[in-house]
Order: C-alpha cells, then sequence, then structure tokens
C-alpha cells in the first residue's frame, strides 16, 4: 500500500474515532435531558393540581381553566 493510501485510511479511522465519541457525547447528553423533561413534566403536574385544588377551594369563582380568554 503506498503513503497516499496508509494516510488516507488513518484520517478516516481518527474521523471514524471522532465521531464515535462525539455520538456517545451526545447519547449522554439527550439521556439527561430525556431525564430533566420527565422531572419538569412531574413538577408541571404537580403544580397543575395544586393550582386546581386551591382554585377549587375558593368560593364564588370561576376556575381560571374554565374562564374565556379576555380576547373572546
Amino acid at each position: 500500500m503506498d503513503k497516499r493510501a496508509e494516510d488516507r485510511i488513518e484520517r478516516l479511522e481518527e474521523n471514524v474515532a471522532h465521531l464515535t465519541r462525539l455520538a456517545e457525547d451526545l447519547s449522554g447528553i439527550v439521556a439527561r435531558q430525556e431525564r430533566e423533561i420527565a422531572r419538569l413534566g412531574r413538577r408541571v403536574g404537580l403544580l397543575m393540581e395544586r393550582e386546581a385544588e386551591r382554585e377549587a377551594s375558593q368560593e364564588g369563582t370561576i376556575p381560571l381553566a374554565d374562564q374565556r380568554p379576555p380576547h373572546w
């Protein structure tokens, strides 16, 4: 094999190693984001439940979720 072919193969191997590392790094980032989104979703759900309970406990008011938006 001539020198040019060896150099080209070496560059390709370096690129593959770089892309493999990048894919592994991105996979870790996506996994962390997935956990964070799930955690935030749970927190939003809890906040919505608390707000619904608060609104239900106030007599004589229309729950915010049942009110028409001001532009109607």
